[in-house]
């Protein structure tokens, strides 16, 4: 398999040898459509030839902007098989936000999804000179546009037939040219700190990775995967493109964001991934369901749930379990856990993986318990997402199992992860310094996280490096480990712990609206809207619960018993990426927070009962306004160590 080396090789392998097994399908207007191997390549090539009539060229980077659609994907190929590069960029950035990566990357060229991604790359032309050509797949809403830099898709494709009659093979020798060590696609890093940088990825970082990772799961081109989350994500990327281009299985896109539950169960992936929040999400919607439901049905799930927790995951390792336990699993799995599987249309999944950063052990284990081969993924955009794997039968709630093959990875005496791998990144696009300072003289790549290898030989992640701190008192601070754990709620969407050099941990919280909207109205509790209901007293009381429950459950771990969270507030808004809160994969952004909220946090250690806080917010439109609010700021209960048990 040397020789299929590059994306566009792949598929025309895939288009040879699979020709009519279905390569990508769409749901369009509640219908699915298919596109098999050979109808995408032979797409791929006129709109190859369409870039080349219209002057893309090797080394120029072309920008894809939108949902998952096929002709983004087929768009990607293609740039490839010219030498050009992919710059995916968020679909859900405003305007101002793509300037920078369009002009650091020179974009020349992009193909958007529909009108939307159209008015935000034509209201940022003048400060993108070398942007000439866009072109648009959704025609809707877009008859009347005259500018001219756009054009249609399909204009696209016709001044490709025109060119490939007259360059009949012109395709297959651009393809040609092609070596392993090019440069496949660019991905820009999510700027939690700083403005993004562009990750430099080859075709051997990424189909070595990809392969690897593809044989040690035994994938095959049967596989179904639903394409649902950004393309600029390399998690997105790696899974839905890079491994589909590999294996040669079927990618499923999604009708629209609103519909991907619906498609989920639909067609109900054998190979999945999520990252943390999506899980929470669907967990938070179990959580309702089962609180609109009846008390017997209400009964039953938490006796069943209790033995999955107890069991489930050992059966699903193969481990030993006593006969009665396997008796009540099998129970549960027909009255409880096949149930819920399907609505939550993981029926089918023989491997599932999470990633993009840390999961709390319990909300992990949850999906483990009724039966879903769910694993943990430790990577970056710089290594090709694939550095730490767990092995099948060897899966722990609290690592994320040991390096992947073909990868190295130590931790140096000041905690931090260090890795070298066939994935590494080749470089950061025209930022030799970043470049340098992310590589040790001996090659290893700094990570910036923090963690340790059990007695196992599993990697265990505690935080970003520069987020795990200490309280005066000496103890270990990790505030995504506290945070993760509060998230396990269904009520509570997004928490921010902080506590570095402080005698005490406190935190802010984001109730997740339509959890506590559900418990709210069940209890005929009315209210106008989010800051509304985050301020009623029956809120911070559901929500103080939480967090003394998590209280509990750290007063029983030694290292962390110190570091429970003592006072806390909610929000009145929720934390958003239009507000430079979170990034675009929903990172929170803690040293901007922190800042943000200064008065806030002061108020949080000062021992204030509330504090007046009014904050800038950027609208949908584009528009800024503020909004304003005293909130209240409220004391939880600790525990001592000894007490932990007798608490819980």
């Amino acid at each position: 398999m040397a020789e299929l080396d590059t994306f566009p090789r792949l598929l025309l392998h895939h288009a040879q040898v699979r020709p009519d097994r279905p390569a990508i399908r769409e749901k369009d207007l509640g219908i699915w459509q298919t596109a098999t191997w050979r109808q995408m390549a032979d797409e791929v090539r006129l709109l190859a030839c369409g870039l080349a009539a219209q002057g893309l060229t090797r080394g120029q980077h072309l920008a894809l902007v939108g949902e998952n659609r096929p002709r983004l994907y087929f768009a990607m190929t293609a740039a490839q098989a010219l030498g050009a590069i992919p710059v995916p960029l968020y679909q859900d950035a405003v305007a101002q936000e793509m300037v920078y990566v369009l002009r650091d990357a020179e974009v020349t060229h992009a193909i958007v999804e529909d009108q939307e991604q159209v008015d935000k790359l034509l209201e940022i032309l003048p400060q993108c000179p070398r942007l000439a050509h866009i072109y648009f797949d959704d025609p809707r809403g877009l008859r009347g546009y005259r500018q001219p830099q756009i054009a249609s898709y399909e204009r696209l494709l016709e001044a490709g037939r025109s060119f490939l009659a007259t360059h009949p093979r012109f395709f297959e020798e651009e393809i040609g040219q092609g070596r392993p060590d090019d440069t496949a696609a660019m991905h820009y890093t999510s700027g939690t700190t700083a403005h993004p940088k562009g990750v430099v990825l080859t075709y051997r970082n990424l189909i070595e990775s990809g392969r690897s990772a593809a044989q040690m799961e035994g994938l095959t081109d049967r596989e179904d995967v639903l394409a649902y989350l950004p393309l600029a994500w390399i998690g997105q990327n790696i899974f839905s493109y890079t491994q589909w281009l590999v294996v040669g299985f079927c990618v499923n896109c999604p009708e629209s964001p609103a519909t991907v539950m619906t498609d989920l169960r639909e067609i109900a992936p054998t190979y999945y991934f999520a990252p943390p929040r999506v899980l929470e999400a669907l967990l938070t919607q179990v959580a309702i369901r089962m609180e609109d439901a009846a008390r017997i049905k209400r009964g039953m799930y938490r006796y069943f749930m209790g033995v999955a927790r107890r069991v489930g995951g050992r059966i699903l390792d193969g481990q030993p379990v006593g006969l009665v336990d396997r008796l009540r699993y099998g129970l549960g799995e027909l009255l409880v856990y096949g149930p819920l599987r399907n609505v939550l249309g993981m029926s089918r999944v023989r491997v599932a993986y999470t990633a993009g950063e840390a999961i709390g052990p319990d909300l992990f284990t949850f999906y483990r318990s009724i039966g879903i081969n769910m694993k943990q993924l430790y990577g970056s955009t710089e290594t090709s997402v694939f550095v730490c794997i767990q092995p099948n039968g060897q899966i722990k709630p609290d690592t994320v199992g040991p390096p992947a093959p073909g990868v190295e990875v130590k931790v140096t005496d000041a905690g931090e992860i260090l890795i070298r791998s066939p994935g590494l990144f080749r470089e950061y696009y025209k930022d030799p310094q970043a470049t340098a300072d992310a590589r040790t003289p001996d090659g290893w790549f700094r990570t910036g996280d923090a963690g340790y290898f059990d007695q196992d030989g599993h990697l265990k992640i505690l935080d970003r490096a520069k987020d795990v701190g200490k309280l005066v008192d000496g103890t270990l601070f990790a505030p995504k480990y506290i945070e993760n754990k509060l998230k396990f709620f269904p009520y509570v969407k997004e928490a921010v712990a902080f506590g570095d050099g402080r005698a005490m941990v406190c935190c802010m919280i984001n109730i997740d609206y339509e959890a506590v909207g559900n418990w709210a109205e069940r209890r005929n509790l009315a209210y106008t809207g989010y800051a509304d209901l985050a301020s009623r007293p029956e809120a911070y009381g559901l929500v103080r619960d939480c967090v003394e429950q998590v209280n509990a459950d750290l007063a029983a771990d030694a290292k962390l018993a110190n570091s429970q969270i003592h006072r806390f507030v909610i929000l009145h808004k929720e934390l958003d990426a239009d507000d430079e809160e979170l990034t675009r994969t929903r990172k929170v952004r803690r040293g901007f927070i922190g800042d943000k909220y200064g008065a806030l946090v002061d108020a949080l250690y000062a021992g204030r009962k509330e504090q007046f806080i009014e904050t800038k917010v950027r609208f949908e439109d584009g528009r800024t306004g503020s909004i304003s609010a005293t909130l209240r700021i409220e004391d939880a209960k600790t525990f001592a160590p000894a007490a932990a048990k007798l608490a819980a």
